[in-house]
């Protein structure tokens, strides 16, 4: 298979994962051929959106062609807080990486060779149970998925462009923003679909008061750097606590890089640019892992991020985590779990 070629979630692997709850308790896991599977037309899951789903990929190692996972258990302690919060049944880490390790094991020849692809895993688990009751259901289904994908945003290009949405709000407090479920993505379909159509790469999301402080940018983490200091917004409920977040500030500390979680306004960020105190955005996720961000747009104005040029920060994070993903380098905080 010409790997190279592949679209991002286009193509899956020959085998899925899938597991029930019935009865009070997981039954027994397996793995089958990769198929569609039955489901009643009046599932919970479809009808009041109880569903929640996890992302981490799979590496081959560039030097010893190691199966590699890149912290496969903060996936699992997020997916228990996002299934805590749907009224969803947990898995525990150890069976959710039993599950996980088992199919990338069985799935390794579709571990893309090159370090430009990888293999997405997916893990979702959805009330299955047919009802039109409002209320959890009382049967479940865990699957897990496998794709192997491209890059998601093009490494060689500029950086992305966002535009700071000021009318549809991802999340407010109180509510499931920091949950991975999918009405949270539902949600961003329409103001994303607009920014694309104005040829934005993603959408910017801001606060649902006031439509002011900076919350998280498309599908991931956002972190500018300010002078000496980098600024990321808080977990403060409405954004998702990302892995690669983590990352980044852990790498940070031990880089001895002075960093903030704290509230950062559009204005704020509009007036560092102007007084040439910002120097460099990005964002970071699973899907991208560390994406340059180039330019900002609120209500019709321009923010301009300067070119950091070859020693960005956001390079510097990005060959770190990678190397580290790839086996190029010492796994110095034990993030790496090897599948063969």
């Amino acid at each position: 298979m010409d790997f190279s070629a592949i679209e991002f979630g286009n193509v899956f692997s020959d085998h899925l994962f899938r597991q029930e709850w019935k009865d009070g308790t997981w039954q027994d896991p397996t793995i089958i051929p990769h198929q569609s599977i039955a489901l009643s037309p009046a599932a919970l899951g479809l009808h009041y959106g109880q569903v929640v789903f996890e992302g981490l990929k799979a590496y081959r190692g560039t030097h010893d062609n190691v199966i590699r996972l890149f912290r496969p258990d903060r996936n699992a302690k997020r997916l228990q807080e996002s299934c805590e919060r749907l009224c969803i049944p947990t898995v525990t880490t150890d069976d959710f990486l039993d599950a996980v390790r088992a199919l990338a094991s069985l799935e390794q020849d579709w571990v893309p060779p090159s370090r430009l692809q990888t293999l997405y895993l997916r893990p979702i688990l959805f009330g299955s149970e047919g009802h039109l009751a409002v209320r959890p259901a009382q049967t479940y289904e865990f699957l897990i998925l496998a794709a192997p994908v491209s890059e998601y945003f093009d490494r060689e290009g500029p950086g992305i462009s966002l535009k700071a949405e000021d009318r549809f709000t991802r999340a407010a407090p109180g509510g499931m923003g920091a949950a991975k479920t999918g009405g949270n993505y539902a949600a961003t379909l329409r103001p994303t679909g607009d920014s694309l159509e104005g040829g934005f790469n993603q959408v910017l999301w801001l606060d649902a008061y006031e439509h002011q402080f900076i919350e998280e940018a498309g599908q991931m983490n956002i972190f500018f750097r300010l002078g000496d200091t980098v600024v990321t917004p808080p977990l403060s409920g409405t954004i998702l606590p990302g892995v690669t977040r983590d990352s980044v500030l852990t790498l940070l500390d031990e880089w001895g890089i002075a960093r903030e979680e704290r509230r950062i306004s559009i204005k704020e960020l509009n007036d560092a640019a102007k007084e040439g105190l910002l120097s460099e955005a990005f964002g970071a996720g699973t899907a991208a892992v560390v994406a340059p961000v180039q330019s900002i747009q609120y209500q019709g104005s321009n923010i301009a991020i300067p070119d950091p040029g070859p020693d960005a920060l956001c390079r510097r994070l990005y060959d770190e985590l990678t190397g580290i993903q790839y086996g190029e380098i010492p796994d110095r905080h034990d993030w790496v779990v090897a599948v063969t």
